[in-house]
């Protein structure tokens, strides 16, 4: 640009900020395709006037409710959003990291593709000092500086399962149960195989696991899992899985047993999951499911605003937040379901 006209556009943009309220600070324009915006004008020291958010996929719920949420907490504090979604493609969403770099904002949220794909990305923010936060998902050891923003899968599927037992209990009997796993390369999988693991040790009385399926997060896996499991132990009587999306496959199963019976009612299956998602509030509204442990995705994208917003503003951030999550539970549903992202997008579709 012509430099007498950049001070010309310098001179027109002091007035105006004298007189004028910002009136858009919600989201802009999207960037799912890597398309370039214009830089964004620079904030003052300790202001936060931009955020890039990238995101690896939007085809869950779970990342869409995070995304949501994340807007909501743009608009709310003055910020304006700049999106950018890669469809799985790691080196997609390196290039709309870069982006996002060049066009100047004040600090990147980004759901990585994997975990170690994403430590390019981070330093090239900390090259250009803009400050990056990971969200739901950690990347490998790394001298880079980030903060990671994700669940304690251990601590919720401990206290998931703890609930489970506390019903074993009641029933008067030992109980046979069953764990569905997800892909034990998966850090996710493994806290949550970890979690229910604490949760049985010493409950042998009360607890025999006679099944462990690794599902791959495979739904025909899991199926096929859960009826050879029930040929082998037709009795039964507690089933976790390690993600609420595996649920369809249990009832299909339990179903056709003719064991699928809300949790009132004689026969009843004790039923356990992870994720905190529409169906498996669903289910628990209906009855059938007894308790799942949620992401409190809805907690983690406004700490994911506010770290950006702590760092800008010379605040210490800590490495990782730890998402604590909680056990949604028949006992405490109507309670915590405000917190539960599943519910909120289950309202939302009546």
């Amino acid at each position: 640009m012509h430099s007498s006209l950049k001070n010309l556009h310098s001179f027109l943009a002091a007035s105006c900020a004298a007189i004028l309220v910002l009136s858009l600070a919600g989201c802009g324009k999207s960037d799912s395709g890597g398309t370039t915006a214009s830089p964004a004008t620079p904030a003052a020291p300790g202001q936060v006037k931009t955020i890039g958010v990238a995101f690896e996929t939007l085809q869950t719920e779970g990342w869409v409710a995070a995304w949501d949420r994340i807007k909501e907490e743009c608009q709310k504090n003055g910020i304006t959003m700049r999106e950018a979604v890669a469809d799985g493609d790691a080196n997609k969403q390196f290039e709309q990291v870069k982006n996002f770099i060049n066009q100047k904002v004040d600090g990147i949220i980004i759901a990585p593709k994997d975990s170690k794909t994403i430590i390019p990305m981070i330093k090239a923010g900390n090259a250009a000092n803009i400050p990056v936060v990971l969200y739901n998902r950690p990347c490998d050891p790394t001298d880079a500086k980030y903060t990671v923003i994700a669940p304690d899968n251990v601590s919720i599927t401990k206290d998931t399962v703890d609930y489970l037992i506390s019903l074993a209990k009641k029933s008067g009997k030992k109980q046979k149960t069953m764990i569905l796993m997800g892909d034990l390369s998966d850090i996710n999988a493994l806290g949550r195989r970890d979690g229910f693991d604490l949760a049985v040790k010493g409950q042998e009385q009360f607890i025999e696991v006679v099944s462990r399926i690794p599902t791959e997060w495979n739904q025909e896996k899991a199926l096929a899992g859960v009826q050879s499991a029930f040929q082998a132990n037709p009795d039964i009587g507690v089933i976790f899985t390690s993600s609420d999306f595996m649920f369809p496959s249990i009832k299909s199963v339990l179903s056709n047993l003719g064991k699928w019976k809300k949790h009132n009612e004689p026969g009843h299956v004790i039923l356990g999951g992870f994720d905190g998602d529409a169906t498996a509030y669903q289910l628990m509204a209906d009855g059938f499911v007894d308790a799942t442990g949620v992401q409190d995705l809805l907690w983690e994208s406004e700490m994911a605003v506010k770290t950006i917003m702590d760092i800008k503003a010379g605040k210490p951030v800590p490495t990782r937040l730890d998402d604590k999550g909680f056990a949604i539970t028949q006992a405490n549903l109507k309670e915590l379901e405000p917190r539960m992202w599943g519910a909120v997008v289950a309202k939302k579709r009546k």
